[in-house]
């Protein structure tokens, strides 16, 4: 039985996005950036290098309003050029 991710959540609430990516400084300003287009305020992202260092993890959390904006939000920090994954 396959749960959705909207029948796990109840909105408002905290949701918190890690998104790995090339250790390059533009990293974290292109996620808050994306971050911010959909959930306006502001935040302290957390960044954790790997282990050899070639990648950065960056952990963000909004108040998510509705499951429209999570997704959207997944998608669009996906697409960024530098971004390999995000959970």
């Amino acid at each position: 039985m396959k749960t959705k991710l909207n029948e796990l959540l109840e909105f408002p609430c905290s949701f918190t996005y890690k998104v790995m990516g090339e250790a390059k400084p533009e990293l974290v300003d292109k996620v808050v950036a994306v971050i911010k287009k959909h959930a306006p305020g502001d935040y302290t992202p957390s960044i954790k290098p790997s282990s050899k260092g070639n990648y950065h993890s960056v952990s963000i959390t909004i108040n998510a309003t509705h499951i429209e904006q999570v997704e959207t939000l997944y998608k669009e920090l996906g697409e960024i050029d530098i971004v390999r994954m995000v959970l």
